[in-house]
């Protein structure tokens, strides 16, 4: 990785975490709406942002934990980000693969890995007499502000694909 993707990754981790933060009191919980998630689908025009997500949304968890906003605590640094790392591997994978020219299974990659993590996650935290119930609740809840960040962030990538921002080198 070069000084300047190195950067670049930073700076995704920096806004993810930021623009998290900022909306804290949406951005955690069942009932989610996450727009940092919006930056889910960056892999789709540059792979080094699979590090920077995964980073920021490590760092917007564990300061959630710190600061009780997140009620999964420090397990949402793990299940959240391992989420978010594989959505984001596998958004650059499929990034070919569209339909009518729109990629639509890399951009329902960070919607179904968020739904399985953290709906699992939050079921067995919310849920513990009923697991299962809990967690496809969860799932769908979380799934579906994941999919209200995805569609802003397909147009925002739109965007971005258009500007030298992302450019390797």
């Amino acid at each position: 990785m070069t000084t300047k993707q190195m950067a670049k990754t930073a700076m995704i981790a920096a806004v993810y975490t930021v623009v998290s933060l900022v909306i804290a009191p949406l951005a955690y919980g069942p009932l989610q709406v996450r727009i940092s998630e919006a930056l889910t689908v960056l892999p789709l025009i540059y792979r080094p942002a699979i590090p920077g997500l995964t980073l920021g949304c490590c760092i917007t968890n564990v300061i959630g934990a710190m600061t009780g906003a997140n009620p999964a605590g420090y397990i949402d640094a793990v299940v959240g980000s391992l989420a978010t790392f594989i959505a984001a591997v596998l958004t650059w994978k499929l990034r070919d693969h569209k339909v009518k020219g729109i990629p639509v299974l890399s951009l329902l990659q960070p919607v179904f890995w968020n739904f399985l993590f953290v709906g699992a996650e939050l079921g067995f935290m919310l849920f513990p007499d009923n697991v299962l119930t809990g967690s496809l609740i969860c799932g769908l809840e979380v799934a579906a502000g994941e999919l209200i960040s995805v569609i802003v962030g397909w147009f925002l990538v739109k965007w971005l694909a258009r500007t030298e921002i992302f450019k390797e080198g």
